[in-house]
């Protein structure tokens, strides 16, 4: 399917619209890593937040302190979850799971 021909203020807002969600993930991934937040806030914040509804759960596992690529999918394995599932597609057993799996 081809990409939509926008106008050029069309295209620029809409690159701005991309570039300010891969930063809202960027600091969230961040404050996860540092321990600022707790992977149960991030996924109440999902709820609501459609740019953290977007976020890769893997990414999000890959975020954590102690965590990587090879073992947030390794969890993800374990926890039956898609490797290409987003935070929002995550059905409510999965969330629990997850939660559960993180829980402090």
């Amino acid at each position: 399917m081809p990409l939509p021909q926008l106008s050029p203020e069309a295209r620029q807002q809409a690159l701005a619209k991309a570039g300010a969600a891969r930063r809202t993930r960027a600091l969230v991934k961040e404050d996860l890593k540092k321990g600022r937040v707790e992977l149960h806030e991030v996924m109440q914040r999902a709820e609501t937040d459609e740019v953290l509804a977007k976020m890769k759960v893997i990414d999000l596992i890959a975020a954590l302190p102690k965590f990587g690529k090879t073992k947030a999918s390794a969890v993800m394995v374990d926890l039956d979850i898609a490797e290409n599932r987003s935070i929002r597609g995550l059905g409510q057993n999965q969330r629990g799971a997850l939660l559960q799996r993180f829980a402090s």
